[in-house]
């Protein structure tokens, strides 16, 4: 986003998205829907599972997951 127009930066786990999907080659909607196809996990081990399966960064991983797990907790998310 381009803060200069009005808009304001993007910012917390988001800021991350485009960087992830320029590295992994994947849109952020098929690392969320992978995220949740693994319920029950909790965030580190969510972390720990991108790390090992997907040879993710850690602060990547940990923003997807930080993202995914905060949308699922909204009423209608």
């Amino acid at each position: 986003m381009n803060a200069s127009k009005g808009q304001q930066p993007v910012k917390g786990p988001a800021s991350y998205f485009p960087s992830i999907e320029k590295k992994y080659g994947r849109p952020i909607s098929e690392w969320k829907a992978l995220i949740r196809e693994h319920t029950g996990k909790k965030h580190m081990e969510l972390v720990t599972w991108l790390k090992a399966e997907h040879d993710m960064g850690h602060g990547h991983a940990n923003a997807l997951v930080a993202h995914t797990l905060a949308e699922d907790r909204k009423p209608g998310g």
